[in-house]
């Protein structure tokens, strides 16, 4: 995912997104579909990781992650990619550039698929780069996990901060789920009080 999407499926495996969702998205096909486009640098990149994210492709999904990404996520024997979906599109959008140097950026994305329910969702998806010799690569991503709170950012140079956040996000759905739950059933317990 991807705002809740994508964090769920990050925290099962190794990284990425979470959810708010609403517009359908069209996606990139190809690299070439990309240059035809007129995507380039930082665009270019977060296109061609995400259609390896699309498409499956965890080899190509991994060399688009910094040099420290590629090293530290392997150390802990992670992938960076939950699995492929055919039914999945995504769209590259506005790039922020940052540093004196322009060599590190922020590259908004949406990411749309289909939920549990055939439905289909639409997340935004924010990509921390940085230049490196071999050119733009992901160094993080950032999504809103929980919706009127600041986007959680993943850092994939940090691993196990990664691993830390992805558990906090799975034990807060689940409180916020129960505590939804409990609310629930008191304000039926309140109702059914005043029936009575």
């Amino acid at each position: 995912m991807w705002p809740k999407h994508w964090m769920a499926l990050s925290a099962g495996l190794a990284v990425v997104l979470a959810g708010c969702g609403g517009s359908d998205a069209t996606g990139w096909g190809s690299a070439a579909d990309e240059k035809s486009a007129g995507q380039s640098g930082p665009a270019a990149a977060v296109a061609e990781f995400l259609e390896a994210v699309r498409t499956g492709d965890d080899e190509k999904a991994a060399r688009m992650l910094t040099e420290t990404a590629r090293t530290k996520t392997a150390e802990m024997n992670m992938e960076v990619a939950p699995p492929g979906s055919d039914t999945a599109s995504f769209e590259v959008g506005q790039v922020e550039y940052l540093g004196e140097n322009r060599d590190g950026a922020r590259v908004a994305s949406t990411w749309s698929d289909l939920d549990e329910n055939s439905k289909r969702r639409s997340d935004q998806i924010t990509w921390m780069l940085r230049r490196e010799p071999q050119g733009w690569r992901i160094a993080g991503v950032a999504a809103t996990i929980f919706e009127g709170e600041p986007p959680l950012l993943l850092n994939f140079e940090d691993p196990e901060e990664m691993l830390r956040k992805q558990r906090w996000v799975q034990e807060e759905t689940r409180r916020r789920a129960k505590n939804g739950d409990f609310q629930a059933r008191r304000k039926k317990n309140s109702e059914d009080s005043i029936r009575r």
